[in-house]
């Protein structure tokens, strides 16, 4: 029995030119995005052959954006993103129409396009590539600066600008499709279709990962998230709208979700491989003869396109108050084509508003101006001032802690984490629980506290939760779990993290000592000692007799643990535990026969 055995030949050949090149180019310090868009180009039909099918691979990769604009929707609350909407609207309509007449004008000038097809390519010139910049700018960690949700707020307007922009290419189409809806038509689907989303996110999605939470089947947890994802994105598409659009809402319309961390853990692994996979489909559909045959053609139009979008978009942003270098580097990091330039031009093709030759040439066009954003952005980099020397410290002992400054990951919001909480609340100490239980999640903000959603102690939910710019992790979860597997990938993934444990017993004390964690502290022992108390005093013992034993104790129990610590005998240091039938009397010499 034989099998075609093309798609797996194309997945080896994918994976071993990214293990290859991205490493190699993250080491020359150009970025995993060029080395992902030069696996693209070596593995290609242009240079190597290894992958033919292109189209397919195109179409798998374009999921990779997808699932990247949902996970961007899961950290922009709706508040959030009304706060941005002068941007989006404002800042992001202009930059759509300034750039695509702007680019327009320049094609006429050096092209002999009509003003048609100059329209038709202008206009999706001035689009950006949402997931070239986005990675660049997490790669730089400024995708949450007022810098980088700027950026964000133009990408988000050219992705709701594919519709009338559709519209505008089928409008001038010299082979009109009878079927196609009119723009009227398509604008009242897109309403509808968004209303459909934010409804369905706020009804049926929430009590569908509640039920499931409560199931604990986490398979169907990252089944249920995925058909979050592409169940939105289906809906676009069916009606002629853009997935990532469709995705991007469904993750702002779960943002404010408990379960939101849970998701994007869940989510990340995909959208990194399929977005990566999205890189190299680029580098695939360089067309290398049309570089061969015109260099120079290619050169200057990409030329062209960089330098008219930097010039257009650093001056609205700086219209809308962006200083004179930022401007500057928004313009270099959206001065490329984008990926949506390849559906209009075939579009365009299909209208017969250009022929193959102008849309491969562009298509190249949009390709190599991608290729050398991250060296724009490289470049932009140079103009970042450094940042002034501090002159207001001399020392260690000037160095003042703000409490409000601080953040804590607390794993299990139960009845212990409720008090550890309650502690860390009180000095404004900024807490982020999480929690696998839906029921307590419910009943936590019926109180005015937030918990989310997961399983506290898995790196990709804690990354996903901030623990990145946290300073302690405080693991409050119930019962007795291994220490060793399960700190050790938490301290190689966070390094930089204190980490405070609640021991379920005197055995799981002990192992979480040996597994160094900073403190640990048994879930019962401060309460029986309390309650133990409360019953000294009801038999009419004095005060200081009972402060005298409390202490004793404590002083007993800490020496038994050593012992214990040292010798790995639970039965080590038994003489130190109070017998029956013995008294213990403050500031005397032992235990002495009880007497009644």
């Amino acid at each position: 029995m034989t099998h075609d055995t093309t798609a797996l030949r194309d997945a080896v050949a994918y994976l071993a030119a990214v293990v290859i090149l991205v490493p190699l180019f993250a080491k020359l310090k150009l970025g995993a995005v060029l080395g992902y868009l030069a696996a693209g180009v070596l593995i290609g039909p242009g240079l190597l052959g290894l992958v033919t099918d292109t189209d397919g691979i195109g179409q798998i990769a374009e999921y990779g954006i997808v699932l990247l604009l949902f996970v961007i929707g899961l950290e922009l609350k709706p508040s959030r993103l009304w706060s941005l909407r002068r941007d989006i609207f404002g800042l992001g309509l202009l930059q759509v129409t300034l750039c695509g007449l702007a680019l327009t004008g320049v094609l006429l000038g050096v092209t002999g396009l009509s003003w048609q097809a100059a329209l038709v390519v202008g206009l999706p010139l001035g689009l950006s590539s949402t997931a070239l910049v986005m990675q660049l700018l997490a790669e730089r960690k400024l995708t949450d600066t007022p810098f980088g949700e700027r950026i964000f707020a133009i990408l988000l307007f050219q992705d709701i600008a594919i519709v009338p922009l559709l519209t505008v290419v089928g409008a001038l189409s010299r082979l009109p499709d009878p079927t196609a809806r009119p723009g009227w038509q398509t604008a009242a689907l897109t309403v509808a279709a968004l209303a459909g989303l934010v409804l369905a996110g706020r009804y049926l999605m929430n009590p569908l990962f509640k039920l499931i939470g409560r199931l604990g089947a986490r398979e169907a947890f990252a089944a249920a998230a995925l058909f979050t994802v592409l169940g939105s994105a289906l809906l676009m598409q069916c009606l002629g709208l853009s997935m990532a659009l469709g995705a991007f809402v469904a993750g702002v319309m779960l943002s404010e979700s408990p379960y939101r961390h849970a998701l994007e853990a869940d989510i990340e692994p995909f959208r990194g491989l399929l977005l990566g996979l999205f890189f190299v489909s680029v580098g695939m559909t360089l067309d290398l003869t049309v570089l061969r045959d015109n260099p120079v053609t290619v050169v200057l139009l990409v030329a062209a396109l960089m330098a008219t979008k930097t010039v257009v978009i650093g001056g609205l942003a700086r219209l809308f108050g962006t200083g004179w270098i930022r401007a500057l580097q928004m313009g270099l990091l959206l001065a490329q084509g984008g990926e949506f330039g390849f559906v209009l031009f075939a579009q365009a093709q299909r209208g017969l508003l250009i022929d193959a030759t102008a849309a491969n040439l562009f298509g190249a066009v949009v390709t190599v101006s991608m290729v050398a954003t991250p060296f724009a952005a490289k470049f932009a980099a140079v103009f970042n001032r450094a940042a002034p020397k501090r002159t207001d410290l001399d020392g260690p002992d000037k160095v003042v802690h703000r409490d409000a400054d601080a953040r804590v990951m607390l794993v299990g919001a139960g009845r212990f984490g409720q008090g550890v909480a309650q502690m860390l609340l009180a000095r404004g100490v900024e807490v982020i629980a999480i929690d696998m239980d839906p029921e307590l999640i419910d009943v936590s903000n019926l109180f005015g506290n937030r918990v989310y959603f997961g399983d506290g102690r898995r790196i990709d939910v804690l990354r996903a939760a901030g623990a990145e710019g946290a300073q302690l992790l405080v693991l409050a979860n119930d019962g007795a779990w291994p220490p060793e597997a399960t700190l050790e990938p938490i301290r190689a993934a966070f390094p930089h993290l204190k980490i405070l444990a609640r021991a379920f017993d005197r055995i799981h004390l002990l192992a979480l000592t040996r597994a160094n964690v900073d403190a640990a502290v048994r879930e019962v022992f401060d309460g029986s000692i309390a309650l133990g108390s409360e019953a000294l005093a009801l038999l009419d013992t004095d005060p200081e007799t009972i402060v005298a034993i409390e202490a004793e104790f404590r002083r007993r129990d800490a020496e038994r643990l050593e012992e214990q610590l040292c010798s790995g005998d639970q039965l080590s240091g038994v003489d130190k535990l109070f017998r029956p039938g013995t008294v213990f009397i403050p500031d005397a010499l032992g235990e002495i026969p009880f007497q009644i």
